[in-house]
């Protein structure tokens, strides 16, 4: 099916407001008034925000929701292929069809008036959730969390709080401190927040907030704990320990999400199977996703192929750590990223972990890091470094000199989104 109805809106709304970010809510208080504020008809709403572990907390709550034959909302962001990946309703992503008229009805809706693209784009799918029946919705932070769009709901049934570092420092502040704020902004008064593994400093701010709101802490290494143990995720909290598989989102970091959605599931008053699904049942794309078919891996046949959306210095932590866990083989890095992350915080632990690093630009993005600058960044961080055109020029430019290498596509949700559209 064409995608030119909904893809044709989308572009205009993007000429709707001359910033891409622009954190406030009073435009979409209006314009949610002007859809009959559609947030007031939403299924009891779990609001997930932090700066890394978001989608795959997401993930594992829908997972282990949906195993007890929950139906199920889920709003995230961003999208990888296609924009219909953003909104999920009772399990399904939304249709073309309904995605277009949703779209017009906003856009009219709206009235030329400034918003920008985020922002309607959300009140969108919350228009949609709210007249679909279900039993549970999902939502992800864009960005932030006091002032995202998403912040429209009086009283959620749970917020969740993943780990908070340092990112988006221009619009979020430049402490651990202030974005935790932030962060911590989506806590409601009364209303139970599950946190995860937090540095001291953001716990502080986020604890302060709940005593301030009245707000019951659900919170990693005082109320639940999780950890790996003999091939086994092993949950504890005050009714009792859960002996689990691990997660079939790879990674070590994937313990802790895993903690916290068992964490908010218990909340919901969710059983044994729930637990179950969860750490079995998830599917995140772009998050350590081994590619096995497609354009990619055919030209690289013996190697091993790996993708991987993270782009802050804890997700190039993460990564390393999980590259450690993995057999020995040689690792070689195809990397892209955007101009305003920190590109040497995620560089530096990666180093250990990789033999070389080709660089490539990221197609049709404006705020691209330039492929050259990027291998710089690399080299600065003692990685061999080179440019390619594309990242599949990168992929037979590796294969040609280490066949059966392991190579990881990485850097950015951008990158990780045209590889996927590029695969098929």
């Amino acid at each position: 099916m064409s995608l030119a109805g909904s893809d044709a809106i989308l572009a205009r709304m993007m000429a709707l407001h001359p910033r891409i970010i622009d954190l406030t809510l009073d435009r979409v208080w209006r314009l949610l008034a002007a859809l009959g504020n559609p947030q007031e008809a939403l299924p009891p709403v779990v609001h997930i925000a932090g700066t890394n572990g978001k989608g795959s907390t997401l993930a594992m709550i829908r997972a282990g929701l949906e195993a007890e034959g929950a139906r199920v909302h889920a709003y995230t962001s961003p999208h990888l292929a296609r924009f219909h990946e953003r909104i999920r309703l009772a399990g399904e992503l939304i249709a073309e069809d309904h995605l277009t008229a949703l779209l017009d009805e906003c856009y009219a809706a709206n009235d030329g008036a400034p918003i920008t693209y985020f922002e309607i784009t959300t009140c969108a799918a919350l228009l949609a959730m709210a007249r679909m029946p279900a039993d549970h919705t999902l939502l992800e932070v864009g960005l932030g969390g006091r002032l995202d769009a998403t912040n429209v709901i009086a009283r959620p049934a749970l917020t969740v709080i993943t780990p908070v570092s340092m990112d988006h420092e221009g619009y979020l502040g430049d402490t651990l401190a202030k974005i935790a704020g932030e962060k911590a902004g989506i806590m409601k008064r009364g209303v139970p927040c599950v946190t995860g593994p937090q540095q001291e400093a953001a716990m502080e701010v986020i604890e302060a907030q709940a005593a301030r709101l009245g707000a019951p802490l659900l919170a990693h290494g005082q109320h639940w704990h999780a950890w790996e143990e003999r091939g086994r995720l092993i949950y504890q909290d005050d009714s009792g320990l859960r002996d689990l598989p691990l997660p079939n989102l790879p990674g070590a970091h994937q313990i802790d999400n895993a903690g916290a959605a068992l964490a908010a599931l218990r909340a919901l008053g969710r059983g044994e199977p729930a637990f179950e699904g969860a750490v079995t049942r998830a599917h995140w794309p772009a998050r350590m996703q081994r590619l096995r078919e497609g354009p990619i891996p055919e030209a690289a046949p013996q190697a091993e192929i790996w993708l991987d959306g993270g782009h802050n210095p804890a997700a190039g932590l993460a990564l390393a750590q999980h590259l450690g866990t993995l057999p020995p083989r040689h690792t070689h890095l195809i990397c892209g990223m955007l101009n305003t992350k920190d590109i040497a915080g995620y560089l530096t632990p990666l180093a250990a972990q990789a033999q070389s690093l080709t660089a490539v630009s990221i197609p049709g993005e404006a705020a691209t890091l330039p492929a050259e600058a990027t291998a710089r960044a690399a080299r600065a961080v003692g990685l061999t470094a080179q440019t390619a055109e594309t990242a599949l020029a990168a992929v037979r430019q590796i294969a040609a000199q280490a066949p059966r290498a392991r190579i990881l596509i990485c850097g950015s949700l951008y990158l990780a989104g045209g590889i996927l559209r590029e695969n098929g």
